[in-house]
């Protein structure tokens, strides 16, 4: 597996062991505040992710669409997910 996934893979791990124990944490009704604070932690953590995986996305898929001149549905893919984010 390429370096780049790997590392966005670490961070996906990471992020459903912290969603365990915000689950563990919600289902022992621990602390609201604190139950919210980990929940962020993950979304921080997700968006992490999905921010690298984007970027291996666009130093390969999309420069290799330069190359063969296929550029168009490649730069829409990335502009849906950018998207995303600023909903």
């Amino acid at each position: 597996m390429k370096d780049k996934h790997e590392q966005a893979l670490n961070m996906l791990k990471t992020a459903r062991g912290q969603l365990d124990a915000v689950i563990k944490m919600t289902e022992d009704e621990r602390y609201c505040v604190d139950i919210a604070v980990q929940v962020t932690a993950v979304e921080s953590l997700l968006k992490k992710a999905n921010l690298s995986i984007l970027k291996n996305h666009i130093e390969t898929c999309v420069q290799q669409s330069f190359k063969d001149g296929t550029t168009e549905d490649k730069i829409d893919e990335v502009i849906h997910i950018l998207g995303k984010y600023m909903n």
